[in-house]
């Protein structure tokens, strides 16, 4: 089955949180996250749960307002009101998204999020579509201590062999 590319990179945003018990993990490789960490996943899956619901203005505040998300690999998109607008399209297919496990790492301000994810959903057409990928996500400290998402790459596997 031919994967659509404009449906990879927002895998990520449609977490199942109650279907999968995923591995939680730090740079160290622990399972018991500090507080930065555990406020990182937590931005990450909040931005995934507005996805879900449709409320696509809840997934926008989870971005820095100047950012880059890839909608396709190589292809990063910084305009906010045509991210806006890939999101809303990509809520029309209801995709179902889980996560089997993330890691996380903190450097100061700066963080990564690497999750690797599956989705199921249909497409226009109603056409079952099945997809899987490795999602890496930059993140910075807001001057309120929160995190917003700074770059978003759902195709972080797009360079092994095999997986283009």
């Amino acid at each position: 089955m031919k994967r659509p590319l404009f449906l990879l990179p927002l895998i990520k945003v449609a977490f199942v949180f109650s279907l999968i018990t995923p591995t939680i993990s730090n740079s160290a490789g622990n399972e018991v996250m500090t507080s930065d960490e555990q406020t990182i996943l937590s931005t990450v899956l909040s931005m995934t749960q507005a996805f879900h619901s449709g409320n696509i203005d809840d997934v926008m505040d989870t971005y820095e307002t100047s950012q880059s998300i890839a909608f396709e690999p190589g292809q990063a998109v910084s305009d906010a009101k045509l991210a806006r607008q890939m999101f809303q399209d990509f809520s029309s297919m209801q995709p179902q998204f889980t996560y089997s496990g993330h890691e996380v790492i903190v450097e100061g301000d700066l963080a990564i999020h690497i999750a690797p994810w599956t989705m199921s959903g249909r497409d226009p057409d109603n056409n079952e579509i099945e997809m899987s990928g490795l999602s890496v996500a930059v993140l910075r400290r807001q001057q309120d201590g929160s995190w917003k998402i700074v770059i978003d790459n759902p195709y972080g596997s797009h360079l092994l062999p095999g997986r283009n």
